[in-house]
């Protein structure tokens, strides 16, 4: 018996950007929410942000508020003449349920170090500091790093950003369709390594567990298919690509989690790649999916 059904958007890109498979509406714009912080570190990466790999992946992250991931931001904030208090991401408790409840067993308050975007925060912190801009608004829209990452957002997904938001976190959001989503991924994962782009995608390959967190499915994937990259977001998105470019982008319609592993694994069943992990019960990937075209 099919118990529940899901919509949603999938494209899937072969290495030269052309379209392998497409189903729902993935040429509109929409939010690609924290799926976009790939592209952010990249410009911050072209910004002169200099990091070891491990916390080049953290500014890519959002990260599970696990105690690695809170010192990691920590550096990040304290080799910029920074602290805490610098960040203007809302306070939070850690994203992981785990160490979540660790910490309301604790009694620990939520935190700005906690929430999964500060070391996205700590980074903009950093490069403010270093060009000399003001660090008070660096969240503005018109703040010359925040009109850099549009520039980048721009560049790499080949389209003009439709409308300007503010993400969960208080960032900038700039709305874009899933197929520029998409093909900004896959040109992150096939950059020279040389690049902004190839040195952002080699961070995430080496440092799955800072993108994400040690009990997160994102993580799972990326170290189940040498190469990938993969970033998922809040509302049901979901990007991934392989280091031939070859990328796919999910938009799950009510912006529900359950359906996206899922759906990301028949995805890359399009271009051929078996990850084994609808096999393994923790993912919790039970039932039949298939993608199929509608109309």
């Amino acid at each position: 018996m099919v118990e529940s059904v899901h919509f949603g958007s999938v494209v899937v890109l072969g290495p030269d950007g052309e379209v392998r498979f497409a189903t729902g509406d993935v040429k509109s714009p929409g939010y690609p929410r924290s799926a976009a912080k790939p592209l952010q570190a990249v410009a911050m990466t072209r910004l002169g942000l200099d990091l070891p790999d491990d916390l080049r992946a953290l500014v890519a992250a959002s990260h599970s508020g696990e105690d690695f991931h809170l010192a990691g931001v920590r550096r990040i904030l304290g080799d910029a003449g920074c602290t805490r208090a610098d960040l203007r991401n809302p306070v939070d408790l850690p994203y992981d349920p785990v160490v979540r409840d660790a910490w309301l067993t604790a009694g620990r308050p939520a935190s700005k170090l906690s929430h999964n975007c500060s070391g996205k925060h700590a980074a903009m912190l950093a490069v403010s500091r270093d060009h000399g801009w003001s660090t008070k608004d660096y969240l503005r829209p018109d703040h010359p790093l925040q009109r850099e990452i549009a520039n980048v957002v721009t560049e790499l997904s080949g389209e003009e950003i439709a409308k300007v938001a503010a993400d969960g976190c208080g960032a900038p959001l700039f709305s874009i369709s899933l197929l520029g989503l998409t093909r900004a991924i896959g040109r992150i994962a096939a950059a020279d390594p040389d690049t902004a782009e190839g040195t952002v995608a080699h961070a995430i390959r080496r440092h799955p567990e800072m993108v994400a967190g040690t009990r997160r499915d994102v993580t799972r994937l990326m170290r189940s298919v040498p190469g990938l990259i993969a970033k998922d977001g809040f509302e049901g998105v979901q990007v991934a690509a392989l280091p031939d470019g070859s990328a796919l982008g999910i938009k799950i319609a009510d912006g529900g989690d359950r359906a996206r592993l899922p759906v990301t694994l028949a995805a890359l069943g399009v271009l051929g790649v078996e990850t084994g992990l609808d096999q393994d019960p923790s993912m919790r990937v039970t039932g039949e999916l298939a993608l199929a075209p509608v109309g």
